[in-house]
């Protein structure tokens, strides 16, 4: 068998996909359709403080190659979340990254410290496509310099591999990439979901109550395999590639650009056992081409 081991930081996975967070639950959701302990990790609904109902419905409408959603990371909160979910996960033999957010950098820090020291939780995934209340609304992920100084406070209390997911909405995304490898992150997740809209046209409303929301799937991917590219000559810590994966070669794609891990989204939703699958097809495409190990392939790209 190819070895399809990659390593994230100090963790190390099985194979390099990932189911993403938002389309997975908090993992046992989906643990009827395929073996948790068999996808090299999955990462949980973003986690806050103390629970949050989302937005108004209607919030998720489908779209032309994709979809687009304004749920308003609804979660159980971090309580919840260790105390309910985390003792069914360990069972499961996943490996867990723990999505989290905040509106403050003080919520980032102290949501860090916690999850930290779950056990079971293997590594963390910073969302900074949230607003920050301190400064007036503005994303804490679209100033690099702020980028910066917030990855470095989180890992200060975070032992374990600390993954920033990065916004695509900024006229370049580098400085951005070399921001989180400056501050000390341990890898980067490209990328978060693209504002879009949608309209019926026979009431003239838009498609969900908040009208602006985040497009994923097939449609994103040409801008994704892009972004990833760009951080991965950038810097120096893994790449995670997402953004409208729905095959083997989509995967591929990804990691001949650049990323050492993939994650899969909006796909969960229409085959909730993709991420098993990918896997498996990855195994059966490095034996088929003769690959030894994945890591010949990252990267991999010929421009010449």
């Amino acid at each position: 068998m190819a070895i399809l081991k990659v390593r994230i930081g100090s963790l190390e996975l099985s194979n390099p996909v990932i189911a993403a967070s938002g389309t997975f639950g908090y993992g046992m959701e989906f643990a009827e359709r395929l073996d948790l302990a068999a996808i090299g990790a999955f990462s949980t609904k973003g986690l806050s403080l103390k629970p949050r109902g989302g937005n108004p419905m209607p919030r998720i409408c489908e779209t032309p190659c994709g979809m687009i959603n304004s749920i308003g990371l609804e979660n159980v909160g971090v309580d919840a979340f260790e105390m309910d979910k985390l003792p069914a996960i360990r069972k499961s033999g996943a490996k867990v990254i723990a999505n989290f957010f905040g509106e403050t950098e003080e919520e980032y820090t102290e949501l860090a410290r916690r999850l930290d020291a779950m056990d079971g939780v293997h590594a963390l995934e910073m969302n900074v496509s949230c607003p920050n209340v301190e400064k007036g609304g503005i994303e804490f992920g679209s100033d690099p310099a702020f980028l910066e100084k917030l990855t470095a406070g989180v890992k200060k209390v975070c032992g374990k591999p600390l993954i920033v997911k990065l916004s695509p909405n900024v006229a370049d995304i580098k400085p951005f990439a070399k921001a989180v490898e400056n501050g000390g992150g341990d890898a980067i997740s490209a990328i978060n979901t693209l504002k879009g809209m949608s309209v019926d046209v026979k009431t003239r409303r838009p498609r969900i109550k908040r009208v602006i929301g985040g497009l994923s799937g097939p449609a994103i991917k040409p801008v994704a395999v892009r972004m990833v590219y760009e951080c991965a000559r950038t810097v120096k810590i893994p790449v995670i590639g997402l953004g409208g994966i729905a095959s083997l070669d989509d995967a591929l794609e990804f990691l001949i650009a650049g990323a050492t891990a993939v994650q899969v989204g909006t796909m969960n939703f229409v085959e909730p056992g993709i991420c098993q699958r990918l896997a498996e097809e990855l195994n059966a495409y490095c034996e088929k081409e003769k690959i030894a190990d994945i890591a010949s392939l990252i990267g991999s790209l010929i421009t010449e």
